[in-house]
């Protein structure tokens, strides 16, 4: 099993890819950092991490889905107008491989068009539940929802809890 872990450039959020990291190496998940920025991505509290590869070459068929980390990056990046990334998760899911969006990253989810007429665990903020109803999913307040190959996680208040209901999904737990 082998996944792919998107993050923004800069401003994502560093607590949510640590909870990710620790649960993919302690259950011997595979996976890939990514991002857009050839230099050290800078996280919301200063952690430094470099992309093991550029989203640019990522191919859906090698991993087995996506994570995508929240944080004010995906905002800052606009990384939801990003038509690569949308095109990228709108492959993932063509492919029915796991997409898995964390708190404000739903919206990029939202905008690949992969969400219609299913439960989305929508953030607190007004427009992620706006972009939820514009492309047809049903905002639930739920702390993650699981709908097919789409999973969403409202916040990374309790990313542990949300990390071991996706592991059980996919088979690892």
């Amino acid at each position: 099993m082998k996944f792919l872990v998107f993050i923004a450039p800069n401003n994502y959020k560093d607590e949510t890819l640590s909870i990710v990291r620790m649960f993919f190496d302690r259950w011997g998940v595979q996976y890939a950092i990514s991002s857009y920025s050839t230099k050290p991505c800078v996280g919301m509290h200063g952690a430094t991490v470099n992309s093991d590869i550029n989203t640019a070459k990522v191919s859906a068929a090698d991993y087995d889905g996506v994570v995508l980390v929240d944080g004010k990056g995906v905002d800052d990046y606009k990384l939801f107008e990003y038509r690569p990334l949308l095109d990228l998760i709108l492959h993932f899911n063509e492919s029915k491989k796991l997409v898995c969006a964390v708190d404000s990253a739903i919206k990029v989810v939202a905008r690949a068009n992969i969400i219609k007429g299913r439960n989305i665990a929508t953030p607190q903020d007004e427009e992620a539940k706006r972009v939820v109803r514009l492309f047809h999913g049903t905002p639930t307040d739920k702390s993650i929802e699981i709908s097919g190959n789409v999973v969403t996680i409202r916040s990374s208040q309790n990313m542990e809890g949300s990390m071991q209901e996706l592991l059980k999904h996919i088979g690892v737990l």
